[in-house]
């Protein structure tokens, strides 16, 4: 009996060419004849089996006709400090609107957790801020999947990807945190979660990888009506992480004056012919060497030959070019010390790795160098030894200027690290690499790091800014800005320092804003000129009264500096503030605090 087609646009003879041509068909192009067969053909076949030459035919042409599985939807969650995680997510969940799934990618701050019950796929981004503490985006969302409301998520799937860096003790904590709540609420792991140290892209690339084909397992996705021919365009450059620019030193001034503790560099740099773009806030990553005097005496102590042949990621060098360009060597973070610990039977060495607090207490502040003085012998060579550690990072510095004001420029404010441990002086990689080795007109290898969470408002809405040392470095950002644009909204900053005489950072800018209203109030504390040490915080608290009637009136509130210290004071003088101006409780104000941060009225940049 022969295959009859009717109520279809095709002849029989077409429906031969069709069945011949179906062989040669592409996934993509079967798919879109699948919602045009099952719109307009209907195939009958006679009552009787047909011919064995015909049964592949009938067999294509009902796979054909078969209505198209629902495109998963899928939810990216991110909680970002610098930006990295956001960028991944974003990046991400264009991959997978490619393939054909329906995406919502979201700060886990403006996400609403109610939503968590409508869920079926959910992909977890978030980084680990200092200690082990979320980012100040997911901070919310972080403590309703630990508190009482949070829902059981039996039907929800679920990966993590977790971004940290193995110098902290909590490496990747916030990421295992979210990965180990889920799993507790209900939800089912698609992939393991993957922890990655700041040497992130092949390791998340991975592990997308691995999601992206369980999410395709047995799935057919809608494709990309909106997908159209490729264009070919000439590409132009990125410059990125993996690509960074080379860029001339036009100036560098230290800012501190004669007789100061302190040593500041102010760097300007040109990024003419690179096509970098940034906004304020945004932040410059530069790559640094490794000192060369602590780079000879680490060979030395190793007893290895400076010019041995070494291979680091496929490439060939030498030990001394390795350890200078490539590999850390400073700080000590516990997965290079317990490498190291493979390659020495030191029962000292075993001891301090095993102790948490003995831990933290010998490598604060110490390098390689300490290591191999005190616990040699080891059984390695040059390339286990190489093998053992980690890529060198770049720094990130927020940028000091706006594009706006200094076209094909970008400027930074760096502090010169140094300090003494075990009668020897130690040297911070970066800022000393800068300090004493960087000189007008040579080349440093830099890209743009953005910060999406570190952003100006509106020209109209006022702000308040606290930064006091190298945390000015955004704020000069945003006043030049302020100033090109001729916005109108008020500004007040308050900066502290050691000394007015020689640590007031910009000083005569800051009083040309001033006089000229780009900056409405600025308040200053210098801790070492009286007696009593005054800091940023304390002249906070002496404008209470003003600075909760600003808040109140819509103001954004910045903080940019030292994490640990000033950060965690500004936002507890800060919560006072909010507690006594506003007549709130405790619980009141910190209430009062997370809905500044969710309008991101509340913004910090710490490190």
């Amino acid at each position: 009996m022969k295959l009859e087609v009717t109520n279809s646009p095709f002849s029989e003879q077409q429906v031969k060419q069709l069945n011949e041509v179906l062989a040669t068909l592409t996934f993509n192009q079967k798919i879109w004849l699948t919602g045009y067969l099952t719109a307009n053909a209907s195939v009958q076949t006679a009552a009787v089996e047909p011919p064995k030459e015909n049964v592949a035919v009938a067999g294509n042409v009902q796979a054909l006709q078969a209505p198209a599985a629902k495109a998963k939807n899928i939810t990216i969650l991110y909680g970002s400090q610098t930006g990295n995680a956001q960028g991944l997510a974003k990046k991400y969940g264009e991959q997978l609107e490619k393939a054909g799934f329906e995406v919502n990618v979201s700060s886990m701050s403006d996400f609403k957790t109610n939503n968590l019950k409508k869920l079926d796929h959910l992909l977890v981004i978030a980084s680990t801020h200092g200690e082990g503490e979320p980012p100040d985006n997911a901070i919310s969302f972080h403590g309703f999947l630990y508190g009482k409301r949070a829902p059981k998520l039996d039907h929800v799937k679920f990966a993590v990807l977790s971004l940290g860096d193995s110098s902290y003790e909590f490496f990747c904590k916030t990421g295992k945190d979210f990965d180990e709540q889920l799993e507790k609420l209900g939800a089912q792991r698609l992939v393991e979660r993957v922890d990655c140290d700041l040497d992130y892209d092949e390791p998340a690339a991975k592990w997308f990888d691995a999601v992206k084909e369980k999410l395709q397992q047995g799935e057919v996705v809608q494709q990309n009506a909106q997908e159209a021919a490729p264009t070919v365009v000439e590409p132009a450059i990125e410059y990125s992480r993996k690509n960074p620019f080379s860029a001339e030193v036009l100036e560098k001034i230290n800012l501190n004056g004669e007789g100061s503790n302190k040593e500041t560099i102010h760097l300007e740099l040109s990024l003419e012919g690179s096509g970098i773009t940034f906004e304020p806030g945004d932040s410059l990553a530069i790559y640094p060497l490794n000192n060369e005097n602590l780079v000879n005496s680490l060979i030395s102590a190793l007893g290895f030959e400076a010019g041995k042949t070494v291979t680091v990621e496929n490439e060939e060098l030498t030990l001394k070019d390795a350890l200078t360009y490539l590999l850390e060597i400073t700080p000590l973070t516990k997965p290079v010390m317990k490498k190291i610990g493979e390659y020495t039977l030191n029962e000292e060495f075993h001891a301090i790795l095993a102790d948490r607090e003995l831990f933290k207490t010998y490598t604060h502040g110490r390098d390689l160098l300490d290591v191999v003085e005190k616990f040699a012998p080891f059984s390695w060579n040059e390339q286990s030894f190489v093998d053992a550690l980690r890529k060198l990072p770049p720094r990130q510095y927020s940028i000091a200027s706006s594009l706006s004001a200094y076209p094909d420029e970008v400027h930074l404010t760096i502090a010169a690290v140094r300090y003494e441990v075990d009668g020897r002086n130690r040297l911070g990689v970066c800022s000393t690499y800068v300090a004493d080795n960087l000189e007008i007109g040579d080349k440093v290898r830099v890209y743009v790091q953005k910060s999406p969470n570190f952003k100006l408002p509106a020209d109209e809405a006022p702000i308040i800014m606290v930064g006091p040392g190298t945390g000015i470095a955004p704020f000069r950002s945003f006043m030049q800005e302020r100033e090109e644009r001729g916005a109108q909204g008020k500004s007040w900053l308050f900066f502290g320092d050691q000394h007015f005489v020689t640590d007031f950072l910009y000083q005569t800018e800051w009083q040309s804003w001033l006089k000229s209203g780009v900056l409405t109030k600025m308040d200053v504390a210098f801790s070492r000129d009286q007696e009593e040490k005054v800091y940023v915080q304390h002249k906070m608290q002496k404008h209470a009264a003003e600075l909760y009637e600003w808040l109140e009136n819509g103001a954004y509130f910045y903080v940019c500096g030292d994490k640990d210290r000033m950060a965690a004071d500004v936002q507890n003088t800060l919560l006072q503030i909010i507690a006594e101006q506003g007549s709130k409780t405790e619980e009141e104000a910190k209430a009062y605090l997370d809905d500044l941060r969710k309008q991101k009225r509340y913004q910090r940049d710490v490190y």
